[in-house]
């Protein structure tokens, strides 16, 4: 059966980045920019938020429905006795430099995690779903692990009978949450769980579609979510409010950072055209949150640059904004950000990557060459000193 030829590169339009372009299809998520909605298998995420957990979603993003009572809780039970790192992962960890970058780090256990995964060169769906269960209950370990060894604290083990995203907060902080704590937390999770074809996501099914393993497609993304156009965005919000200080030096950081005409972090978003839909309950917790931390005024300080922001550049806040004095609210180092970030979005990571195994094509787009052409071959001895390339 003959297949219509590819297009040719010089008879479409080059789409940087490629913005607009329609990659793929996927039943995980629905991103509506120009509604501001996020929908998860068919569910609006201010359905969600209040009524379900991460634990619970996660199964939605997986599974594809939300799970009966006796499912959830052979799921939950699934994901608790996961929850410990296999000990040649953990012996690993424990020799690499304490004082890493803490992406880089999480990145190298990853990547230990599959090298000592019996299973990890299994591409069938049912082992897919097995790593994934393995890898969405994990990493928050691993994450929590790396920050008690940045701040030389012993590392702990999981606490039975704690929610995923309270047993994050037991084994980084030493102490059982409040359960307002655990539920921000929580919320967090769920609402950084999914996001359609985002570039971490991406990367992870452009992996995928060689045919490559499970732990190699989460490792691509890891490095994805690593920059700062990405997940990273949400580390420098964070740093932007602390450098600011204190509510009152807003307009005049606003001002300079006009002047210098460098970007606000934490504002504007590629895909939506108004606020992020997930921002409003971000803040809504964060508040709650800042009523009783010492200093809460970082809550006023994320309130005025709002305001100034959008005033004057036009700009909607995104996810990483209130995100970031949430995080911080819960004793989570600023460096620590991104890794929670990842540690959220496992699960939408491994819903796609399952997603794009079941119905794969290898992701190959063409690219339009604009170099030079009919160059003549010239032997050393006559060459001379070439310019500086400018890409």
């Amino acid at each position: 059966m003959s297949t219509a030829p590819s297009p040719s590169p010089e008879s479409v339009d080059v789409r940087k980045g490629l913005e607009g372009i329609i990659a793929g299809e996927t039943a995980v998520s629905q991103v509506d920019g120009q509604g501001c909605q996020l929908i998860y298998r068919g569910y609006n995420i201010d359905e969600l938020v209040g009524r379900s957990n991460y634990e619970e979603v996660s199964y939605l993003l997986l599974q594809g429905s939300l799970p009966t009572p006796a499912q959830l809780k052979e799921w939950m039970h699934q994901l608790e006795s996961q929850r410990a790192l296999d000990p040649q992962t953990l012996a690993l960890l424990n020799h690499l430099p304490a004082d890493g970058e803490p992406m880089t780090v999480l990145r190298t256990v990853v990547s230990a995690m599959g090298l000592y995964d019996h299973e990890a060169e299994d591409d069938s769906i049912d082992s897919v779903r097995r790593k994934a269960v393995r890898t969405i209950a994990r990493l928050s370990t691993a994450v929590a692990a790396i920050g008690r060894r940045a701040k030389g604290q012993a590392l702990l083990v999981p606490k039975p009978g704690l929610g995923l995203a309270a047993n994050f907060l037991y084994m980084l902080n030493g102490t059982v949450p409040s359960p307002e704590q655990a539920s921000a937390l929580d919320l967090y999770y769920v609402l950084l769980a999914e996001h359609g074809f985002n570039a971490s996501t991406f990367a992870a099914r452009v992996t995928t579609g060689t045919k490559s393993d499970y732990y190699s497609a989460i490792v691509s993304a890891i490095g994805t979510l690593k920059g700062s156009l990405h997940g990273a965005a949400g580390q420098r919000a964070m740093e932007t409010l602390l450098e600011i200080g204190q509510p009152d030096e807003v307009p005049a950081f606003v001002q300079r950072t006009l002047s210098n005409h460098q970007r606000f972090m934490g504002f504007g978003h590629r895909i939506y055209k108004g606020e992020d839909p997930r921002g409003k309950h971000l803040k809504r917790a964060a508040q709650q949150l800042s009523l009783k931390a010492p200093d809460g005024f970082l809550f006023n300080i994320s309130e005025r640059m709002q305001s100034a922001v959008t005033s004057a550049k036009g700009l909607y806040i995104n996810v990483d904004f209130y995100a970031a004095p949430l995080l911080h609210y819960l004793g989570i180092a600023t460096e620590l950000f991104t890794t929670m970030f990842a540690a959220s979005r496992i699960a939408g990571w491994s819903a796609h990557i399952i997603e794009q195994s079941v119905d794969n094509r290898l992701i190959r787009p063409l690219a339009r060459y604009v170099g030079p052409i009919d160059l003549t071959y010239v032997p050393p001895e006559k060459r001379s000193v070439p310019s500086s390339p400018t890409a």
